[in-house]
């Protein structure tokens, strides 16, 4: 199993940011994908999830109203789409798939800055 994500960067307070996610090495469209992220010196913390067939989507508080996750099971891929970016959105993002009750694969992350 493999997530890729890209689409990280700088971006100023009220900004907008599309991250992307490549998978490959399972069936992709048979899992639920996730999006965390982790800032400096906190924990790592759910940002928004997906299902299979992208009927049902999640968010965390904290980005309701601002982000929106997607997927294309036909590329294999999974978005999260940033708007009114706040400096606490600072953080590493990570692409997540629970592959099993014991199995939990991860991207390397790509990190996002929101700074003037």
């Amino acid at each position: 199993v493999q997530l890729v994500e890209s689409g990280g960067g700088l971006v100023q307070p009220g900004g907008s940011l599309r991250l992307s996610c490549a998978a490959s090495g399972f069936t992709f469209r048979n899992y639920a994908m996730n999006w965390y992220r982790q800032a400096p010196g906190k924990g790592r913390e759910l940002v928004a999830s997906i299902s299979s067939a992208a009927t049902i989507t999640n968010y965390a508080d904290f980005v309701k109203g601002r982000f929106t996750i997607s997927r294309d099971n036909g590329k294999n891929m999974v978005f999260l789409q940033m708007g009114s970016l706040k400096p606490e959105d600072t953080a590493v993002y990570y692409c997540n798939v629970r592959y099993n009750e014991f199995v939990n694969y991860w991207g390397q992350g790509t990190q996002v800055t929101v700074s003037s």
